[in-house]
Formats: structure tokens, C-alpha cells, sequence
């Protein structure tokens, strides 16, 4: 069995024969109807209703702005000629509208990662002590209802609904450290990449189906409907959460006993048997911990970057109307969603049955979920009007970012799975601030919404990411590190 405990990547000596050797003790467990991915779809469906809540003030703060400030700002023009919406019939709507200047409506789309940035860290170290299922379970419950109360706090003043939203970000903030926590009790190391990617590739869908959809919400019904439509659906996944959902598979009363064994056993020589212990002065000086961080901001430049600023690049460059044309929003999400899940099945078929190291496959994922998307996004911004290829190369950087998904995205449950929702936490708590800074800074340089300010905002984004994928590949690594778990011995993979 392999020895680890060091730091290089020349000790990290995987076999072959370990995988052999490790099923030969239990049987595998089938996939099909198993707690396990139940527990992956589950989840799954909750990150869809964590970024649905997330994405959908941005399109409702079209509609709750008034019409004369809307108009004036429509009077702009775009770089590239402006594309003819066809005319769509007009609605009544009786909610109401305010008169928020850019100042206010930056605060209050900003506000939910102010309260975001808070509970990463408290939320791992929760989730380790109080157990993930509740944890995570009240979080997205009181975004939801917070959630519901948005157009009540909006009547009452922006400063009432920016307090709203910081609320929200609260609540989500321990969702991610949460799942990782649960994850490391219930994810066998040979399928961490398939179960993770079915996982998060909720995030993506959220945000794919909420964007066209809270459009339509406020054009058929009006924008107070888009909060009461998605907070439903949050309450309706609390119930099923409440329901089905387990912190570990020896807590889960309907799972079958093979596959239990699976689980268990593949796992028993990773967690640490010291419970309540938390070696942080371990954890805060671990390279291979700072190499995941340095990747997941630099990530998350680019990530955030799009998020926030496509729609306006689509509108004051391409002429496109990003609210009239919910698709061109949703299609670099939905690549990303693809090709999350298609490299998380390749990322454990390469482990697994090709016996390529852990090390390997995490930093082959992150290289080309990061240089990918740096290389089209520069592309992007020398492709002048032809609206196709702008359209398409956007759309391929934001898909090549999800392979990243099986690569540092994950390494936490790699490197320290007892503490994994730590982890977590303290990445994404770095990995949240391209998000409040990134575009405040890209706005700053695009003042007058010229191609070559454009192409500067993508040269930064490109380069943090190319200098994030170096260092994750320079310092990254694949085997449980020895303050994390007291009995040193690894599965070997």
C-alpha cells in the first residue's frame, strides 16, 4: 500500500495494483438507484436554487427601475451596429418602480457578496462540528425566504433590500463548505470527479434556466413574481432535502448495505480519527492548500468577469440586448455545464481505469480549464462586429472553464477530506473577491466602452488566470496530506 506525507510529487507513487488489490476487499457498489448519486442529484438541485436566487436580481433590476431612467439609458449606442428585437406586445404591470441611481444599483447587485464572503470559513468549521445536512439545508431555507421578501424590503427602501440580499449571501455563503463536508463522508475517492460534477453542474443550470426565465416571469407577470417563482422552488427542494438527505452513509436509514461496505471501506484510511481536532496552523501553511487557492481567484477573475459584464459588453458592443435575447446569456453556461460533467466522467475514467496519478489528472483539468478560456477570451476582443465568432469564442472560453471543475476544483477532498469543508472555505472566501472587485475594476476601464478598453479588461482577466494555472501546477498535488489524517496510509490513487 503506498506511503505518503511528503510534499513532492516524485513520492506521490501510485500502482496500479492498489485498485485491484482495494475492490478485491468489497464489491463495488452499483451506480444506478444508489444513495450516493441520489445524494448527487439532490444536491445537484439545490445549487440550481442557490444560484437561480443568486442570478435573478440582476435581470428583475431592469423592470424595477423606472421607465424614463431606462430610456435614457437605452439612448446609448453601441460600437458594433444594434441588432432589430422583433416588437413584442405590452403588458400592464402594477409593480412597483424606483428611481435608483448606477451608485444604488451597483450596492444593492454587490450587497449579496458582502454577505457571501462572511460565513466561508465559519461555514466549514460548522459543517465539521453541527453536521452538513442541516447546516447547508438552513442556509438555502433562509436565503429562500429572504428571498420572498425582496420585493417588501424593495418598497421600503434600497437600503432595506442591500441589508436583504447581504442576508442572502449569508445564507449561501455555507452551502459550498457545507456539501464539501458531506462529500468527503460520502464520495469513494475513484468517483469524486463524476459525483462533484453532477453536484455543482446545478450552479450552472440555475443560472442557465434563470436568466431567460426570470425575463420572461417579468414580462408576462412583472419582476416581483421572479422572487416568489424561485423562492417556491427553493421551498420545495428544502422539503425533499429535509426528507432524503443524510450527513453519512452509516446515518442513512434506506441504503443498502453493499453499498454502505463501498463506501466505508474506500474511505477509512483517509478521515482522521481525531474528532473536534482541527490542526490549522497545518492547514493555513500548506502549500499544496495555497496552490488551490492562488487557482480558484484566479478562476474566478475570469468567471465573475463574465457573469457581471457580458450582458453590457453584448449591449454597448455587439448592439446586442441581452434581455431580449435570454439564449446568447444562457449558452456559455450551458457549455460550461456540459463540459463539467463530461470531464468529470473522463477525469475518474483516467484514474481509475487508465491508472494515470490524481496529481496528473487534477492538473492536466486545470490547465486546460484555465488557459482555455484566457486564450478565447483575448480572441474575443479582436474579432471587431462579426457578432458569430464573438458570440461563439465567449461562449467556448466560459465551456473550457468547466473542465476546471475536475481538476483544483475538487482537490480539497484530494489532499485533506477530513477538512475538506475548511478548505472549502477558505479558498472560496478568497475566490469571492474577484467577484466584489473584479468588475468595479473592469467598469473603471471601459469608461467610454471602446474595443481596445474591452480588450484590456480580457488581457487582465487572461492573464491572473494563466498566472493562477502556473502556480497551481507548480505546487499542486494529489495524496492526503499527513496533518490530515493520523493513520498514514493513502488509497493510492
Amino acid at each position: 500500500m503506498e506511503r505518503y506525507g511528503s510534499d513532492t510529487e516524485g513520492d506521490e507513487q501510485e500502482t496500479p495494483l492498489l485498485h485491484r488489490g482495494h475492490e478485491n476487499k468489497v464489491q463495488r457498489a452499483p451506480a444506478c438507484c444508489s444513495s450516493r448519486y441520489g445524494l448527487a442529484l439532490l444536491s445537484s438541485f439545490g445549487f440550481f436554487v442557490v444560484y437561480s436566487l443568486r442570478v435573478n436580481l440582476s435581470v428583475a433590476m431592469v423592470d424595477m427601475l423606472n421607465n424614463t431612467q431606462q430610456s435614457n439609458a437605452n439612448q446609448s449606442r453601441s460600437v458594433c451596429p444594434a441588432h432589430a428585437n422583433p416588437a413584442r406586445p405590452q403588458h400592464n404591470h402594477t409593480a412597483s418602480v424606483y428611481n435608483w441611481d448606477s451608485q444604488t444599483q451597483g450596492w444593492i447587485l454587490g450587497s449579496f457578496f458582502y454577505g457571501y464572503i462572511l460565513t466561508q470559513i465559519p461555514g466549514g468549521y460548522l459543517a465539521g462540528r453541527c453536521g452538513p445536512k442541516w447546516l447547508m439545508g438552513f442556509g438555502i431555507l433562509g436565503t429562500v425566504v429572504f428571498t420572498l421578501l425582496t420585493p417588501v424590503a424593495a418598497d421600503l427602501g434600497a437600503s432595506y433590500l442591500i441589508a436583504v440580499r447581504v442576508l442572502e449571501g449569508i445564507g449561501e455563503g455555507v452551502t459550498f463548505p457545507a456539501m464539501y463536508t458531506m462529500w468527503a463522508a460520502w464520495a469513494p475517492p475513484l468517483e469524486r470527479s463524476r459525483l462533484l460534477t453532477i453536484s455543482y453542474i446545478g450552479a450552472q443550470l440555475g443560472t442557465v434556466i434563470a436568466l431567460p426565465l426570470s425575463g420572461e416571469i417579468c414580462f408576462y407577470l412583472d419582476w416581483t413574481y421572479v422572487f416568489y417563482v424561485f423562492g417556491a422552488v427553493g421551498l420545495v427542494w428544502f422539503v425533499l432535502w429535509a426528507l432524503l438527505a443524510f450527513d453519512s452513509p452509516n446515518t442513512h436509514p434506506r441504503i443498502s448495505e453493499q453499498e454502505r461496505l463501498y463506501i466505508t471501506t474506500s474511505l477509512k484510511n483517509e478521515l482522521s480519527t481525531s474528532s473536534g481536532f482541527i490542526p490549522w496552523r497545518a492547514i493555513v501553511t500548506s502549500t499544496p492548500l495555497w496552490a488551490i487557492v492562488v487557482a480558484h481567484f484566479s478562476y474566478n477573475w475570469t468567471f465573475y468577469t463574465l457573469l457581471t459584464l457580458l450582458p453590457t459588453y453584448m449591449n454597448n458592443i455587439l448592439g446586442f440586448s441581452i434581455q431580449q435575447n435570454g439564449i446568447l446569456s444562457a449558452l456559455p453556461y450551458m457549455g460550461c455545464a456540459v463540459l463539467a460533467v463530461l470531464s468529470g466522467q473522463l477525469a475518474d475514467y483516467l484514474r481509475e481505469t487508465c491508472n494515470y496519478r490524481t496529481v496528473t489528472v487534477r492538473k492536466s483539468f486545470s490547465i486546460v480549464g484555465m488557459i482555455g478560456p484566457a486564450v478565447f477570451l483575448v480572441a474575443a476582443g479582436y474579432i471587431g462586429c462579426n457578432y458569430t465568432l464573438a458570440v461563439a469564442f465567449l461562449t467556448i472560453s466560459s465551456s473550457l472553464g468547466g473542465v476546471s471543475a475536475s481538476g483544483f476544483n475538487i482537490n480539497h477532498l484530494d489532499i485533506a477530506p477530513s477538512y475538506a469543508g475548511i478548505l472549502l472555505g477558505i479558498t472560496n472566501t478568497f475566490a469571492t473577491i474577484p467577484g466584489m472587485v473584479g468588475p468595479v475594476i473592469a467598469r473603471e476601464l471601459t469608461k467610454y466602452n471602446t474595443i481596445e478598453e474591452w480588450q484590456t479588461v480580457f488581457y487582465i482577466a487572461a492573464a491572473i488566470n494563466l498566472c493562477g494555472a502556473a502556480f497551481y501546477t507548480i505546487f499542486g498535488r494529489g495524496t492526503v496530506q499527513p496533518w490530515a489524517v493520523h493513520t498514514f496510509y493513502s488509497h493510492g490513487d
